[in-house]
């Protein structure tokens, strides 16, 4: 069959259906792009350091975050750097031997994780306040 021959045999309830079809597929992004690019002014981003389980720090993530380096000993003989640069952190340096959080770089989103798995260190940065909360999101079964 032929491209002319298939469009002969087309009525137009199937260009409605082919037309309503494709409109329906762009829907999903739709709803993402706004989804992301709601503002949500109340809302803080925090990163926080937990070592062996245990928040040892945390930063505010914001436009007005100074930029700073700090060091942390998990273990003895063990270390990492971390810096951070306004809306943004990650691992600049450690002595693991795989260096997969160095490798990971930056990261700014809530949700995003860095982490040193020899060293015990998690990066792991969070949404505070505002509308919407991981909370109002989470969905448990019965």
């Amino acid at each position: 069959m032929t491209f002319k021959s298939i469009l002969k045999q087309l009525k137009l309830f199937d260009y409605i259906l082919i037309g309503f079809t494709l409109v329906l597929s762009f829907l999903p992004a739709i709803f993402t792009y706004t989804h992301l690019t709601t503002d949500t002014n109340e809302a803080k981003t925090i990163a926080y350091v937990r070592i062996n389980g245990e928040v040892v720090d945390q930063f505010e993530l914001s436009k007005d975050t100074p930029h700073q380096e700090k060091t942390y000993y998990p273990n003895e003989g063990q270390y990492n750097i971390i810096e951070v640069d306004g809306e943004r952190i990650r691992v600049k340096e450690d002595n693991s031997p795989d260096q997969i959080a160095v490798m990971t770089s930056w990261i700014s989103q809530p949700g995003q994780l860095s982490v040193c798995l020899p060293h015990n260190l998690l990066i792991e940065i969070k949404s505070v306040g505002g509308e919407n909360t991981d909370e109002e999101e989470l969905i448990l079964p019965l």
